[in-house]
Formats: structure tokens, C-alpha cells, sequence
């Protein structure tokens, strides 16, 4: 099976999916052969030909389930969910912390993900998929956002749990783990940091790149490579596991 018929026929519905990781996963879906179904809570009319969108809170669970609703409609069933929705909040000493960010963070990182798994479940028959965008910050810490780390450590709770609630169904559930990704919004965050950091948004860059075993960060394309990969029957025996696309950080 060549990579651009990895997906023909699957039925995706992608959370956060107008821009950054999730827009360039529902543009690989799209080549690879899958129909969607794009909810963001900011739409950009730029989703794959033939691809739906709908707007969506994932903090709010009757938008949520009205929308899977939906999207099932649309594409008559639903075999793959990608969970994509997220923030990364700005840096923030934990002495100095805003917990009303804090529970903005978590409700969007980790209420969002266990809303889009509530509300997908149902939908989804023996070989159907998960996969959640989760983070390096699932597995280690970071002194400059507690509230984030917190929300995507609880998101791979979320994944290894329902891994084992909906396993005995057929369902699959993962995540993957992104390390710095060169996304508009993590150069912008980057070049927010400047004052703390004294490093101009491409030697940041650099500095991220030496931190990898590769010599350079992962790109949005490898990401979203591997959640196909996640996706299709090339995965059939893995479930509850957190896969790094990093670059090899050390």
C-alpha cells in the first residue's frame, strides 16, 4: 500500500484543525485518501477540498456533542479521531502563577480532550482510532509553565485510561508527543520570551535543534506522518501509548 492510500475511505473527525498541527493533519489525512470533518473554535475556510468544518468550544460539552453529532451525519459514520485542540500558555514562575490561566489551560488541554473521547466514543466500531496531540510535556516538567505541563500530563492519563476502556471494543487510543514544532505560533512565543531569554526567535531555534539527537526539531509534517501512521491498520496492535516526535530531545 503506497503512503497516499494509507487512509482511503476513513472517516476523521480533527479538533483544532484550522491551524498549526491540526491544519497540516487534516491536509496529510486528505491526501492520504480520508474524508473529515475540521472543528475549531475559530474556522478558516482553508480545509482540504471536500472536507467539512464546523465551530466547536471542546471546553463545552453540548457544542462538543452536538458537533460529533454532526459529523457523523456528514460523513456517515466515524472511523478516526484526532484531538488537536490546545494552548500553551505564556511563561509564568510558579510563585507567580494566574490560576484563573491555570484552569483556562486545563479546561481547554485536558476537560477538551476528555470531552471530544466522551462524545467520539459511541461513534467509533472495532478498528476505529484516537489519537491525541499531546506534548514532551507529558513525560517531563518545565519551570516556566507549570499550568501547561499539568494539563498535558493529564491528557496522556486520559489516553492510557480510555486505551483500556474501549480497547475490549476494537477502539484505539494513543497520543504522540511533539517536541518544539516551528509553527507561526512558536515563533511568536518565542519571540515573546526574548526578555527572559535574550535569544532572537532563530537562534531559540537553534538552540532547540542542538537539544535533539538529530540536530533539528521535528516538523508539524512528521507529526502528522506519525498520527497516520497511528491511524491506519499499520498500527493494529498499539494502543495506549505515547509516541515522541521530537527529533530525539536528550
Amino acid at each position: 500500500m503506497s503512503a497516499l492510500a494509507l487512509l482511503t475511505g476513513r472517516r476523521v473527525l480533527v479538533t483544532g484543525g484550522a491551524n498549526g498541527i491540526g491544519a497540516v493533519v487534516a491536509r496529510r489525512f486528505a491526501e492520504m485518501g480520508a474524508h473529515g470533518v475540521v472543528l475549531d473554535l475559530a474556522l478558516t475556510g482553508t480545509q482540504p477540498e471536500g472536507w467539512h468544518e464546523l465551530p466547536v468550544d471542546v471546553r463545552d460539552e453540548a457544542s462538543m456533542r452536538e458537533a460529533v453529532a454532526e459529523s457523523a451525519r456528514l460523513l456517515g459514520g466515524l472511523d478516526a479521531v484526532v484531538a488537536a485542540a490546545g494552548v500553551v500558555p505564556s511563561w509564568q514562575h510558579p510563585g507567580e502563577m494566574d490560576l484563573d490561566d491555570f484552569d483556562r489551560v486545563l479546561a481547554i488541554n485536558a476537560r477538551g480532550v476528555a470531552n471530544t473521547v466522551k462524545h467520539t466514543s459511541g461513534t467509533l466500531g472495532v478498528g476505529s482510532t484516537i489519537t491525541v496531540v499531546a506534548s514532551l510535556n507529558s513525560w517531563r516538567g518545565d519551570p516556566n509553565i507549570l499550568s501547561y505541563a499539568a494539563s498535558k500530563h493529564a491528557a496522556l492519563g486520559i489516553v492510557r485510561s480510555a486505551a483500556l476502556a474501549l480497547g475490549p471494543g476494537g477502539v484505539r487510543v494513543n497520543a504522540v508527543a511533539p517536541g518544539p514544532i516551528a509553527t507561526e505560533a512558536l515563533r511568536t512565543r518565542m519571540a515573546s520570551r526574548l526578555d527572559v531569554t535574550g535569544l532572537p526567535v532563530d537562534n531559540a531555534l537553534e538552540q532547540a535543534a542542538r537539544a535533539t539527537s538529530l540536530g533539528r526539531i521535528a516538523t508539524a509534517a512528521e507529526v502528522a506522518d506519525t498520527i497516520a501512521f497511528l491511524t491506519s491498520d499499520l498500527s493494529s496492535g498499539i494502543t495506549g501509548q505515547l509516541i515522541n516526535v521530537d527529533g530525539g530531545i536528550h
